[in-house]
């Protein structure tokens, strides 16, 4: 369930920081990796009660919650128990950025046509990255983990993969919908 703040503002109903609709900046149609990076960043540092208060961690599956969207840009609050994580993916042609609120989140990611690489994400880290970028995120370590994932344009269908060695050396266009 969301709250509508303005005709092109979705707020999460239990997100009532004043700074969130701020942070937003709804007449801006598409964001760059650093300014989504920027964004996460922000949203785990000066959120933090708030996501918390949201927060729940379900050991059947992976829990998430989206916090807000508009025409630019699409915000989610995530939470990975030790081992859970998704299926290789990409997401759709849409850049995107997570930062970790909590715990340790491990990253096994690739470009088209480029090597597969892991990460490791600690709290307070994050990263910003663009379009093509396929990964897998895992829960690491013995504690909760929780991440803020942003992706711009909103709305576009992850595509999944059955290994990161299968992404094409090729991405194809994204569509064209921000004139949706």
């Amino acid at each position: 369930m969301t709250t509508s703040i303005t005709p092109d503002v979705e707020i999460h109903p239990q997100l009532t920081d004043p700074l969130l609709p701020q942070l937003l900046h709804p007449s801006r149609l598409l964001w760059t990796p650093r300014e989504l990076a920027e964004l996460t960043s922000t949203v785990t540092t000066e959120l933090t009660g708030g996501l918390r208060e949201l927060l729940r961690f379900d050991e059947d599956s992976r829990w998430w919650a989206r916090l807000a969207l508009t025409d630019g840009v699409e915000l989610w609050l995530l939470s990975w128990l030790p081992g859970q994580h998704t299926k290789p993916h990409d997401h759709g042609g849409a850049s995107g950025s997570f930062t970790v609120l909590q715990g340790e989140i491990g990253e096994e990611y690739r470009y088209p046509g480029g090597p597969i690489r892991r990460r490791t994400h600690s709290a307070g880290e994050g990263i910003g990255f663009g379009a093509g970028r396929a990964h897998q995120v895992t829960g690491l370590g013995e504690q909760p983990a929780a991440s803020v994932h942003a992706y711009s344009p909103p709305l576009v269908a992850t595509r999944d993969y059955r290994t990161l060695a299968d992404v094409p050396a090729e991405i194809p266009p994204l569509p064209a919908i921000l004139g949706r």
